[in-house]
């Protein structure tokens, strides 16, 4: 952590003493450089264009043959004809040798009955009268549906025609293989990185890109696609895995389907990288000197901000006991709370002994009775209550001693519970429910038990505060979840439903003396400490949060396996 740290500190010093005496130099290559790019730039969006229009051809035409397929078998052919089998099967051959893209055939009367069928599948004597596509072929004469399940529970799509004679409709209707379409909108070439797929209005794959997707998901990446159904678009966007992309897109001619394209914008614009080197190059010769020189000085300053840093590591033993005694004050109400309930009992018993006794003296009942049975009750609540006494002054002791660390493997399944044991009253009175889910795959850690105490105690105070402003004394919720997770780690959430943490702080609060309580409630040191605190385990220590609905402590730690 400490070495990134002065790696960017050394790049930053470096790379401004390089560049301020170079700014002229650099401004009148920039200029050139803009050009330049900003032709080749163009060329490279018009050449996708150019590409993108012809792939949408290829692809209407390909759907436009296997329609003119079913035409001439529509218009050559009675629906008689074609609701037997054998001729059906002979249909189908033909069809086939026409294009192997055809995987079955069949015929429908108006009532939507699967009257004949030639295909892979058991599909004769289904009713479709209520399926959209069959509505939709009844109504417009001709349709090609999206991908969809069916009967077959298979993802597919499907091209149908519907004829009147007599004065009744029918309908014939094949099956497009599918992976044959996507062999056809895959084929697209464009460099390295191109790739092309379809998706329907709703935004669902019809085909599967290279890069990865399913038919009928939703595409990995959450790229806003143009809503206009007219001409070629092209726009620079994001993916999922934050590569940048270069988008051309098209509606088909049926208007549902919209063809989609996209390079990785480096492979895209990779002539732009000959004229950076080139710029590099002149910049580079033309600032050498400089360069030795901001070498020498940047070293001599990040070394001694280097010794400086070591000088700092020795006073972190002495913040983290500041902050556990901090911590200790803060929890002295909860813990004096805890303490005094038991004493009462004790006070309120020997009460009650001493009552017990001078009625037996008066009696002069000294033998076993039922005075002497709560006499002997009283006596075994006073040893319960004293033992509460001793693990609650226990727990304190603990928690204040400032011993060096002691890295052991730590229990997580016995030592949270006991943690939240410690806090549990303060919640109580508070009126903030705890739950705890501890797997029981929940693996053992290594590190020194007063530190990480020091973490956790920390991260319930700050949770049971955010609560309390939010909620006041009813409402509240702290959640703590642990459990194995992958790479041999462990994982520690700590959830609440708090008032939050704004976006502008976030990214603020593992900084030092950075603190939203107000003044005299916190030094601003907890979070950044119990930062250090995990990050010296070797683990991580993260948070989100929304204003108004809750903040997430995840703590990562590396496990013993």
């Amino acid at each position: 952590m400490e070495s990134n740290h002065f790696s960017a500190i050394r790049r930053i010093l470096f790379t401004c003493m390089i560049l301020v005496p170079l700014v002229p130099f650099i401004l009148a290559l920039g200029t050139g450089y803009y050009f330049f790019t900003t032709s080749l730039e163009n060329n490279t969006i018009a050449s996708m264009k150019r590409i993108v229009g012809d792939h949408r051809q290829m692809i209407e035409s390909f759907l436009e043959e296997r329609k003119h397929d079913l035409d001439f078998i529509l218009y050559s052919y009675t629906f008689e004809d074609l609701s037997q089998s054998e001729n059906l099967d002979t249909v189908f051959d033909h069809l086939q040798r026409e294009s192997q893209a055809f995987v079955d055939l069949g015929v429908f009367n108006e009532e939507g009955f699967h009257v004949a069928y030639h295909g892979p599948y058991s599909l004769k004597g289904k009713i479709y009268k209520d399926t959209d596509w069959f509505k939709e072929v009844m109504k417009h004469g001709y349709y090609i549906s999206d991908i969809f399940l069916g009967y077959r529970q298979v993802p597919h799509f499907i091209i149908a025609l519907a004829k009147e004679d007599a004065g009744k409709k029918w309908v014939i209707r094949t099956t497009i293989d599918t992976v044959t379409f996507n062999n056809i909108v895959k084929g697209i070439r464009i460099g390295k990185t191109g790739e092309a797929y379809i998706l329907n209005v709703n935004g669902l794959l019809q085909t599967e890109p290279r890069s990865g997707g399913k038919l009928m998901d939703k595409h990995p990446d959450t790229v806003k696609y143009p809503s206009s159904n007219i001409g070629i678009e092209t726009f620079i966007a994001k993916g999922l895995k934050g590569e940048t992309y270069l988008y051309t897109t098209t509606w088909l001619q049926n208007k549902k389907w919209l063809l989609v394209v996209r390079q990785e914008k480096s492979d895209a614009f990779s002539a732009l990288t000959s004229a950076v080197y080139l710029v590099v190059l002149i910049t580079v010769i033309g600032g050498a000197i400089i360069t030795v020189v901001a070498f020498y000085l940047t070293n001599h300053i990040v070394g001694r901000m280097e010794k400086m840093d070591v000088e700092k590591e020795r006073l972190n033993q002495q913040l983290i006991g500041a902050s556990r005694l901090a911590e200790l004050g803060e929890m002295s109400a909860g813990f004096a709370h805890e303490i005094n309930n038991p004493l009462q009992i004790i006070k309120n018993e020997q009460s009650l002994m001493e009552m017990i006794l001078d009625d037996m003296k008066e009696a002069g009942q000294i033998t076993a009775s039922e005075s002497l049975a709560e006499f002997v009750d009283s006596m075994d609540q006073i040893k319960l209550q004293i033992s509460r006494c001793a693990k609650i002054t226990q727990a304190i002791l603990k928690f204040g001693r400032q011993d060096e660390p002691k890295p052991q493997n730590i229990d997580l399944r016995s030592f949270i519970p006991e943690l939240i044991g410690m806090v549990a009253q303060k919640a109580s009175v508070h009126g903030i429910s705890i739950e705890q889910n501890i797997a029981e795959n929940t693996y053992p850690i290594h590190g020194d038990p007063t530190q990480l105490q020091q973490v956790l105690l920390n991260l319930f105070n700050n949770a049971m505060d955010a609560i309390l402003e939010q909620h006041g004394t009813s409402g509240g919720k702290l959640v703590v979840n642990t459990g194995a997770k992958e790479n041999k780690t462990v994982e520690i959430v700590i959830k609440d439903n708090g008032c939050g943490i704004s976006p502008e702080n976030l990214n603020k609060i593992f900084s030092p003396f950075f603190t939203t309580k107000s003044v005299g409630k916190g030094t601003g040191l907890g979070l950044s400490i119990c930062y250090g605190i995990i990050d010296n385990m070797h683990g991580t220590l993260e948070v989100s949060s929304e204003v108004g609905v809750g903040t997430t402590f995840s703590i990562h730690l590396p496990a013993v396996v």
